[in-house]
């Protein structure tokens, strides 16, 4: 007679209470910092491209990630969820850091007052621009 095999039971994923508000706000950031930059007199040989790029890559990421929130349990892997948001909101503070560094001299004292400005007077809805299904934009 076989021994019935024990039973593993997988515990539940711990998802951070605070994941939620830190992608919307990370993505409002985000949001701001473009803003931000489009009111600025810079040429976009001014700009890195290639850094720029990486922002807006880091805003597909928080897209992704609160689209993420609104499938049924089970149709994503919640864990590779969880670690990809975990390490892109890691990302962002010395990311942007080090765009901002990269820019003309003369944007280093004006851009963060501008961004903190649009930062402000953004919608916390915006947070959900371009998110399929929660785009406050589209109805």
């Amino acid at each position: 007679m076989r021994h019935a095999e024990p039973m593993v039971r997988r515990s539940a994923l711990a998802i951070p209470v605070d994941l939620t508000a830190r992608r919307e706000a990370a993505r409002l950031d985000l949001l701001a910092l473009f803003r931000a930059l489009d009111r600025m007199d810079l040429s976009a040989a001014e700009i890195p491209q290639r850094l720029i790029h990486q922002r807006f890559e880091l805003d597909a990421d928080y897209v992704e990630a609160l689209w993420a929130l609104d499938q049924p349990p089970g149709d994503l892997d919640l864990r590779a969820m969880l670690r990809d948001t975990l390490a892109a909101l890691e990302q962002v503070p010395d990311a942007l850091i080090r765009f901002r560094k990269t820019l003309p001299q003369r944007t280093h004292a004006t851009l963060p007052v501008l961004e903190l400005s649009v930062r402000k007077i953004l919608d916390p809805l915006e947070a959900y621009n371009m998110v399929p299904g929660r785009d406050p934009h589209n109805g």
